[in-house]
């Protein structure tokens, strides 16, 4: 299944899709748009383009992993996207995607105007790759169903 994922910013909405073997994510382009509402269907008519099955919301946790105003932001986004699109919804924690995300900027010397068209794409890259890393790690756990050979 494809999933879309979305790292919710202020000016510049970041996208990141999967391949439909759910193993890597990839960059998927930058909303701009402040309004809520149209951004929500700037989203889902990105996931309509695409084929997804599933969209992971990035949700701004603090460091000690309380939720502060960007995490009601991003639920309250999540809502609007719901009213959108008939597919499932998920909110990942997004701690340190960002400085994540600097970081790969800064090793392959991205700088400037360039930087700034894609750190939002690539934030929502490290987001859906570590859901996707999640939803493989919790497959893994499970296992065969007991007495299964």
């Amino acid at each position: 299944m494809r999933i879309l994922a979305v790292d919710l910013g202020g000016a510049r909405t970041g996208l990141a899709v999967s391949d439909e073997n759910e193993v890597l994510a990839s960059p998927a382009g930058v909303v701009a748009e402040r309004n809520r509402e149209r951004l929500a269907r700037a989203v889902a008519a990105e996931a309509r383009r695409r084929g997804a099955g599933l969209i992971v919301v990035g949700l701004p946790r603090n460091m000690d992993g309380s939720e502060g105003e960007s995490a009601k932001k991003a639920r309250a986004f999540a809502g609007l996207l719901r009213a959108q699109v008939s597919l499932p919804i998920v909110m990942q924690d997004e701690r340190g995607t960002t400085v994540t995300a600097h970081n790969y900027l800064n090793d392959t010397n991205t700088r400037g105007r360039k930087r700034r068209a894609v750190i939002d794409a690539v934030a929502a890259t490290i987001i859906l790759q570590d859901y996707l890393s999640s939803r493989r790690r919790d497959a893994a756990s499970t296992g065969p169903p007991f007495g299964a050979e």
